[in-house]
């Protein structure tokens, strides 16, 4: 068993000035704080990866600048899964007793420390070195052919996924904190510029800055805390060329098996903190966990299914899509949020009744690398 004790984040959007080191720093800070804990406390240090600081010690780089002197520090790299499983490594470590305090922790400059078309080709070297990257697809092409694909299976209306896209929009309107906050209404999504069919610019993540950590302990804070009751992951391929389904992926497999392991059915689900780093990507997983019906998403979304008052809150932050996406602290920030709605802290965005359980389920790559993460609410 292990306990999320403290949490915090940066704002995320343009931060000019601030590197990977300093933003991972601001969130670490903001996180030991609110876990009541100091530096000297942390015996376990896990961080993941930064495209504007590719150093391939990462976790000791960030120890040496921040002050610490873990026992076992660790860097991980799952793209866009890789906070979720950050976390649920901390968790499986602290219940065998390799640490009592472990701070995970990611952030990166990625709008202001590097150029537009380095950062576009960083991310689309996730593609196959000879069958696809030569062919010069982005991130977005990737996910636009899936997306066709998925759209053409299940009746889903490109309205559909612009639902999604106001919804993010709307939520992260009451974040001070959020990249975008100007509400957005559907035909505005319609009319934004497309950037690999069907998905157009407002059905794609803005590229952030920000930073994002987390304390994941051995034992409850004396002031109320959260703890992690399940955790799984599925790996079905890397490779879009290589995928045995551009419909099914690992979703529902690591999402049952957390499940599973917490204990729990779907209908126990409070909220949910679902990774969109497109609507595609949110529609896809939320059908796919069961959160909604195949090709549903986009209704239940209009309906207000999803909404704060809704039968399943969904990111009342703003999710990628709104929040903002810096790279692996883009995810955390589901998480961050997700504790604040548990443990009632989540000021206007406060949903009406503080679930007591949660969902979070991430991917990497192209629907590639699956990890899921039950939350549940301590007394």
């Amino acid at each position: 068993m292990s306990f999320i004790t403290g949490a915090g984040h940066t704002a995320y959007g343009r931060l000019e000035g601030c590197d990977t080191l300093a933003l991972m720093s601001s969130a670490a800070q903001a996180a030991l704080d609110d876990a009541g804990l100091v530096r000297a406390d942390i015996d376990g240090l896990i961080t993941g990866y930064s495209t504007t600081l590719p150093h391939l010690m990462l976790s000791t780089v960030f120890a040496e600048h921040f002050g610490l002197k873990p026992d076992y520090a660790h860097a991980v790299q799952l793209g866009g899964a890789t906070g979720f499983a950050m976390v649920m490594l901390a968790h499986r470590l602290v219940a065998a007793g390799v640490a009592r305090n472990i701070l995970v922790v990611a952030g990166e400059n990625r709008l202001t420390g590097q150029a537009r078309d380095a950062a576009v080709q960083t991310l689309a070297q996730v593609g196959h070195p000879v069958y696809e990257v030569p062919l010069g697809p982005t991130i977005p092409a990737y996910y636009g052919l899936v997306a066709s694909r998925y759209m053409h299976e299940f009746g889903v209306r490109e309205e559909d996924l612009a639902a999604l896209s106001v919804l993010m929009r709307r939520n992260a309107g009451r974040h001070p904190g959020a990249h975008l906050r100007t509400p957005v209404t559907l035909a505005e999504v319609m009319a934004s510029k497309p950037i690999a069919s069907p998905l157009k610019f407002l059905d794609c993540c803005p590229v952030s800055d920000g930073g994002a950590a987390l304390v994941v302990s051995r034992e409850a804070s004396r002031t109320g805390t959260v703890r992690i009751t399940g955790s799984a992951q599925a790996h079905t391929h890397q490779h879009v060329s290589a995928a045995p389904s551009l419909t099914r992926f690992g979703a529902a497999a690591s999402t049952a098996a957390a499940m599973a392991e917490a204990g729990i059915a779907l209908s126990d689900v409070g909220y949910a903190a679902i990774y969109d780093s497109f609507t595609i990507t949110l529609a896809i997983l939320l059908e796919e966990i069961g959160l909604a019906p195949r090709g549903k998403a986009g209704d239940w979304a209009r309906e207000g299914r999803f909404d704060p008052d809704g039968a399943m809150p969904l990111n009342t932050h703003g999710g990628l899509l709104s929040y903002g996406h810096c790279g692996v602290a883009g995810a955390m920030a589901h998480l961050v949020e997700a504790r604040l709605q548990m443990m009632g802290r989540a000021g206007d965005r406060q949903v009406p009744q503080a679930p007591s359980v949660a969902l979070l389920h991430g991917d990497g790559g192209v629907l590639s690398s699956h990890v899921s993460l039950v939350l549940e609410r301590t007394p």
